[in-house]
C-alpha cells in the first residue's frame, strides 16, 4: 500500500453512502466506494495530482474536502493550492491550481456554514510569527477572494486548526499554551495549564460557552467563553475522531488504538494493540526450542514497552508424566451428559492403561473393568446411553460408562483381525468388501447432527486413493487418486466456518485438503501442503467454542480457518506422536499430548499465527541486546518527565531477567548523556562476558554531540564524539564515533584490571551511524554517503577502505547478507543491495560497490537482524534459506529471505502474472509502487520480490488460480504447494 498522507470520507450530493478520498505521497489520488453486495471497494475516480513545477511542501501534504462537497483541496507544493471541483452529479471535474501567498503553511481547513467554499490557513511568516487568514474559493474565476476574517500574531506554538460545525461555525486554533476560538464575529482565547502539545496522552474536552440572541428577527449564537476540561488518560494520540453514539476513536502510533465511550463518565471501551515505533529489537530463543522470538523496543515516552513476538501456538503445560511407547490416546466421559472428560485411555504396543482425575484433581491410574487392558487399543469413543466403545485387534467392546462393566462384545471372524477403526456416538454400519487394504478411515459427523454422519472417508493402500462412502449402506460415492507412492495415513472429515473439508495426511508429512460437497460427496479444490517429514495423525479439538484440527507429526501444526481460508500455524513443540482433547474439570479446554517418552496435559494458546506479549515500561526503551550467558536483557532507556518546568529527561541502562522481564539492576547515566548503543561482547584472553554501552552527551547549545561519550561497565573510555554503534570484532571492540570508525583492544594493566586501548581507526565519513562486521570486513552505513566496505589488516594493525557505493543514500540501517552482498535501508522507505566487485579488472571497478537490487518497501526501517521466527529444521528446504528480520517506525516486523536462483526465477514469473490478475484499487499500480523512489531517481524494482503479493495467490478464487496456472504452465496444486512453502519462512 502506498503511503497515504491524507485520507478523508465524505457524502456526495444525492448519495446516501460515504465515499473515501485518498491521496498518496507520489501524487496519485482516488475516490473509493464500498459495494456491500460484493464486499469490495469500487473505484469511482482516480488520477494524478503532480505538477511539473513547484517545490514539495516541507510541512507535509494536506488534503481537505469542503463540508458541502463542492470541491477537494490539496496543498502539495509551496505557494500552490490545488482544487478538484465536483459537478452537480458528484463527479470530479478538471483540477486547477490557485496561487497561495503564504509559503510556510502549517495547516489548512475548510470552514463550515459558508455560502461559498472558504478555507482558513494557518501559516508562519519569515519572522517566525504565526497568523491565520481566510480565503473564499471562486470556482468560476479559479482564484481566491479575500475571506471574511483574519487574525495575526497567534501563539508561537500554534499548529492545529479544528473547524467548528454549525450552528457556531468558526475555528479553534490550538497552540502550546493557548487555545483560541476565532470567527467573523468573535475572538476568544484561553490560557491553559495543560501542556497541549507534549506527549502526555491526556484526553481533553473543550467547551464553548454560548449566548443566544435575536438579531433582526433571527436567532444568533454568540461565543462568550471557552473552557478546557481534562477527561482522563489515553495512549499518546496521533488522531482523534468522534464516531457516533458518544464514541470517540483515538488512533495512536505508539501503543494502542482505543474507543472511548461517554456514559456517566468517559471510559475505555475497546482497544487494538500497536507495535510502533520499533526503535530496536533482538532475536532470541528464550524457550530453547530452536525457534526465534523477537523482543522489540516499542512505543515512546510513557507508552514505551518491550514486546515479545513469537510465531506459532504454544502449549502451556499443566501436568506431565513420563510414559514410553504411547501408540494412541482417547478421552472418555463417565456419562453422556457429563460436560467434562473423566478418563484418558493410553494405548501401548501390548497393553492399555486408563488414567482418571481423582478428587484432588490429580491424574492417576484407574480401571474400566469392561475394557481389555492386556492388548493394544486401536480406537475408543463415547457412545450414547452412557456407553463406551473399545476396539482392539480381535474385538469391539461396548461398556457401561457408569458401572464400567462389559455390556456386549463383537469378535472378529476366525483368521481375521481388526487393523483400523473409527466410530461416532450412535452409528452402526454394514459390511463391505474392498479390493485393497484400508490404511485409514473416519466417520466424524460434520452435518447438523453432532452424533451422526452420512459420509465415511476411507484411505486405501495399493491404489493410493481416498474414497467417500455413503452411510449407513456403504455405497461408493467418490474415488480420488492421490498420485505418487505414499499412502494416506490419516483422513478426517471436518468443517470450518460452515465449509466442509476432507483432510488427508500422507506418510511423508504432506497434507492434502479438499472441499467436500456433503450432499453429493464430490471432492473439489484439491490443495497440497508440506507439514513435516513424518506420518501425520489428524484429530479435531475445540478452543473457545471453535473447532480446529491438530496435525501430530515431527512438526506439529494446528489447522484453522480465517475468512474462509485454511491456515496452518506451527505448534511450539519439537515432535508430537499423538494428541487428543482432554476437557476435564481440573484442566478445562486442555489437550493430552504424547511426545518422546512423555505425556503432557496442557492448554493451548489463542489460535493465531503471531503471539505478542507486552511488558509496559512507562519509559522509552531505545536500545536492547540479549546476553545468553547471564540470561538477561540490557536496555538503554529514556524516562521523560513532562510535568516539570524544564521537561527533564533521565537516561538509564537497565538489566532485565530474560524470563520474568523484571528489573535486576539499573545504571543511571549523566545529565544530557544518551545511551546510543549496547552490545554483549567478550574479549581476547578474557573469559568474562560484558555489556558495552556507547553514549553521547547531547548538550542544548550544540547541534551535534562533541563532548566525550563513554563505554562503561567495568571500564570506561573517553571518546571525542557520540558512540553511535558498537560491534564485537575479533575479540576486540569496534565503535562508530561521529565520522570515525575506531577499534579498541582489551588490555590488562599491571594492577590486574583491564582497560580499552585504541588500536587503529578510519576517517572519511559524514556520520558513521551503522556498522556490521563479517570476518575482517566492516560494512558502514553513513548518514548521507550510503554504504562503504572497510577491511581490517591484522599485520599492519590498520583499517582501510576497500570499496564504497557512490550514490548519496541517507541510511537508516545496514546488514551483511553474505560475503559479497550487503543490504541497506534509506530514509525514503527504500531497500537496496550492493555487491562487492572482487573480480573487477581495475582498482576503480574493485573500489565501487555495485547496486544489484532496488525496491520500495514503504516503511522506514530502523534495524535489521539475522534470524527467523519459525522453527528452522535442517532437513527442510526452507530451513536452508537464510532470512533477515527488520523492524520499522510504523511497528511492522518483516522478513527478507535470500532465495536460490531457480526459486527466485519461478516466483518472479508468478509475481508478474499476479500483477495482471490482481488489480489495485484506485488505479494504483503495484509495479509503480514497488519501484525504488527518492528525491534523486525513480527506477523499477529489481532482484526483490513482494512476498505479500505472491502469497495472495492462495486467496484467489479458483478461476483466477486457473488463469495464472495456464499462463505459467504449472498446475494449481503445484503453485499452491510452492507458495505454501514460502509462507513457512515467517
Amino acid at each position: 500500500m502506498e503511503e497515504l498522507p491524507h485520507l478523508n470520507s465524505s457524502v456526495l450530493m444525492g448519495e446516501a453512502q460515504d465515499y473515501l478520498f485518498i491521496a498518496t505521497e507520489r501524487y496519485k489520488f482516488c475516490v473509493l466506494q464500498w459495494d456491500p453486495e460484493t464486499s469490495e471497494l469500487v473505484t469511482r475516480a482516480d488520477g494524478g495530482c503532480s505538477d511539473r513545477i513547484g517545490r514539495p511542501t516541507d510541512n507535509g501534504q494536506i488534503g481537505i474536502i469542503d463540508p458541502d462537497c463542492r470541491l477537494i483541496g490539496l496543498h502539495l507544493y509551496d505557494g500552490l493550492f490545488k482544487v478538484i471541483p465536483f459537478d452537480n452529479k458528484g463527479q470530479l471535474k478538471e483540477a486547477f491550481n490557485i496561487r497561495l501567498e503564504e509559503l510556510q503553511v502549517l495547516d489548512i481547513k475548510f470552514l463550515y456554514g459558508c455560502s461559498k467554499p472558504t478555507i482558513v490557513v494557518l501559516y508562519q511568516d519569515n519572522k517566525d510569527a504565526r497568523h491565520v487568514k481566510t480565503y473564499e474559493v471562486a470556482l468560476k474565476d479559479k482564484d481566491f477572494v479575500e475571506g471574511p476574517w483574519s487574525q495575526n500574531n497567534l501563539d508561537n506554538g500554534a499548529d492545529l486548526l479544528i473547524p467548528v460545525p454549525p450552528p457556531l461555525c468558526g475555528v479553534l486554533i490550538i497552540g502550546e499554551e493557548t487555545i483560541v476560538y476565532c470567527s467573523a464575529n468573535a475572538f476568544k482565547a484561553i490560557q491553559s495549564d495543560l501542556q497541549l502539545q507534549k506527549p502526555m496522552g491526556e484526553l481533553i474536552l473543550m467547551v464553548l460557552d454560548i449566548y443566544l440572541v435575536t438579531t433582526q428577527g433571527c436567532l444568533v449564537y454568540l461565543v462568550t467563553g471557552l473552557k478546557v476540561e481534562p477527561l482522563g488518560e489515553t495512549s499518546i494520540a496521533s488522531t482523534i475522531s468522534y464516531l457516533d453514539n458518544a464514541f470517540v476513536y483515538i488512533g495512536s502510533s505508539m501503543e494502542i488504538h482505543s474507543l472511548m465511550q461517554k456514559a456517566l463518565m468517559w471510559k475505555f471501551w475497546k482497544g487494538m494493540s500497536i507495535w510502533g515505533p520499533i526503535v530496536d529489537f533482538c532475536v532470541v530463543d528464550l524457550e530453547r526450542q530452536g525457534q526465534g522470538q523477537v523482543v522489540t523496543c516499542s512505543g515512546a515516552y510513557k507508552d514505551g514497552s518491550l514486546r515479545v513476538v513469537r510465531n506459532g501456538i504454544g502449549i502451556n503445560e499443566q501436568a506431565s508424566v513420563e510414559l514410553q511407547g504411547i501408540k494412541g490416546m482417547w478421552s472418555l466421559r463417565s456419562s453422556t451428559d457429563d460436560p467434562f472428560d473423566t478418563f484418558l485411555v493410553v494405548s501401548f504396543i501390548s497393553e492399555t492403561r486408563i488414567l482418571a482425575m481423582n478428587l484432588e484433581d490429580e491424574l492417576e491410574e484407574t480401571e474400566i473393568e469392561g475394557f481389555c487392558s492386556q492388548v493394544q487399543t486401536l480406537f475408543c469413543h463415547d457412545a450414547v446411553f452412557n456407553q463406551l466403545v473399545q476396539v482392539t485387534s480381535s474385538s469391539v467392546r461396548l461398556v457401561s460408562s457408569t458401572t464400567r462393566e462389559l455390556l456386549n462384545e463383537w469378535h472378529a471372524p476366525s483368521g481375521y483381525s481388526v487393523n483400523v477403526a473409527t466410530a461416532n456416538a450412535t452409528q452402526e454400519v454394514k459390511h463391505a468388501q474392498l479390493e485393497y487394504e484400508i490404511s485409514c478411515l473416519d466417520i466424524n459427523p460434520i452435518g447438523e447432527n453432532p452424533n451422526q454422519s452420512h459420509l465415511a472417508a476411507v484411505g486405501m493402500w495399493t491404489d493410493i486413493s481416498v474414497r467417500i462412502f455413503s452411510l449407513p449402506d456403504l455405497n461408493l460415492i467418490t474415488k480420488e487418486h492421490l498420485g505418487g507412492e505414499i499412502i494416506p495415513r490419516s483422513v478426517l472429515l471436518c468443517a470450518f466456518e460452515g465449509i466442509s473439508y476432507l483432510l488427508c495426511a500422507l506418510g511423508d508429512g504432506h497434507l492434502l485438503n479438499f472441499m467436500l460437497n456433503t450432499s453429493t460427496g464430490e471432492l473439489t479444490d484439491r490443495k497440497k501442503v508440506s507439514l513435516g517429514t513424518q506420518p501425520i495423525t489428524l484429530r479435531t479439538f475445540s478452543s473457545k467454542n471453535t473447532t480446529h484440527v491438530f496435525a501430530a507429526s515431527d512438526r506439529p501444526t494446528v489447522i484453522y480457518s480465517s475468512n474462509k481460508k485454511l491456515l496452518y500455524s506451527n505448534v511450539n513443540l519439537k515432535e508430537v506422536s499423538h494428541m487428543c482433547p482432554f476437557n476435564s474439570a481440573a484442566f478445562p479446554d486442555s489437550l493430552a499430548i504424547a511426545k518422546e517418552g512423555e505425556l503432557t496435559i496442557g492448554t493451548i494458546d489463542d489460535i493465531q499465527k503471531l503471539h505478542i506479549r507486552s511488558i509496559p515500561l512507562g519509559e522509552h526503551a531505545r536500545r536492547i541486546c540479549h546476553q545468553e550467558q547471564s540470561r538477561t536483557f540490557a536496555i538503554c532507556s529514556l524516562k521523560y518527565n513532562p510535568t516539570s518546568a524544564e521537561e527533564s529527561e533521565m537516561h538509564f541502562v537497565r538489566l532485565l531477567d530474560d524470563q520474568t522481564f523484571e528489573f535486576i539492576s539499573t545504571y543511571p547515566l549523566d545529565t544530557y548523556e544518551y545511551g546510543c548503543f549496547i552490545i554483549s561482547c567478550s574479549f581476547s584472553d578474557d573469559n568474562n562476558v560484558y555489556y558495552c554501552v556507547g553514549t553521547a552527551y547531547v548538550l542544548p547549545e550544540e547541534n551535534e554531540p562533541t563532548k566525550m561519550g563513554k563505554l562503561q561497565l567495568i571500564a570506561e573510555k573517553e571518546t571525542k564524539g557520540a558512540v553511535y554503534c558498537l560491534n564485537a570484532f575479533n575479540g576486540k571492540l569496534l565503535a562508530a564515533i561521529n565520522q570515525k570508525i575506531q577499534l579498541y583492544k582489551w588490555v590488562l594493566r599491571d594492577d590486574g584490571t583491564h582497560e580499552l586501548q585504541s588500536e587503529c581507526g578510519h576517517h572519511g565519513h559524514i556520520l558513521a551511524l551503522y556498522v556490521q562486521t563479517r570476518g575482517d570486513f566492516i560494512v558502514v552505513g553513513d548518514l548521507m554517503k550510503s554504504i562503504s566496505l572497510l577491511i581490517y589488516k591484522h599485520e599492519e594493525g590498520a583499517i582501510e577502505e576497500r570499496a564504497r557505493d557512490y550514490n548519496a543514500n541517507w541510511m537508516s540501517a545496514v546488514e551483511i547478507l553474505d560475503d559479497d552482498i550487503y543490504l541497506g535501508a534509506e530514509n525514503s522507505f527504500n531497500l537496496f543491495t550492493v555487491r562487492k566487485n572482487s573480480e573487477g579488472a581495475t582498482d576503480e571497478e574493485r573500489g565501487r560497490l555495485e547496486v544489484v537490487g532496488e525496491y520500495h518497501l514503504g516503511e522506514f526501517v530502523n534495524r535489521f537482524r539475522h534470524g527467523s521466527l519459525v522453527m528452522r529444521l535442517p532437513d527442510s528446504d526452507v530451513g536452508q534459506i537464510p532470512t533477515v528480520i527488520f523492524g520499522t517506525i510504523n511497528g511492522v516486523i518483516g522478513v527478507i529471505a535470500s532465495l536460490p536462483h531457480e526459486q527466485y526465477v519461478f516466483l518472479e514469473k508468478l509475481q508478474s502474472n499476479l500483477r495482471k490478475v490482481i488489480k489495485g484499487v484506485g488505479g494504483l499500480s503495484h509495479e509503480q509502487w514497488r519501484s525504488f523512489n527518492n528525491e534523486k531517481k525513480t527506477v523499477e524494482a529489481r532482484n526483490f520480490l513482494d512476498g505479500d503479493l505472491i502469497e495472495s495467490f492462495l486467496d484467489l478464487n479458483r478461476n483466477k488460480m486457473d488463469e495464472i496456472s495456464k499462463a505459467m504452465d504449472v498446475s494449481v496444486e503445484e503453485l499452491c504447494k510452492r507458495v505454501e512453502e514460502l509462507t513457512r519462512l515467517h
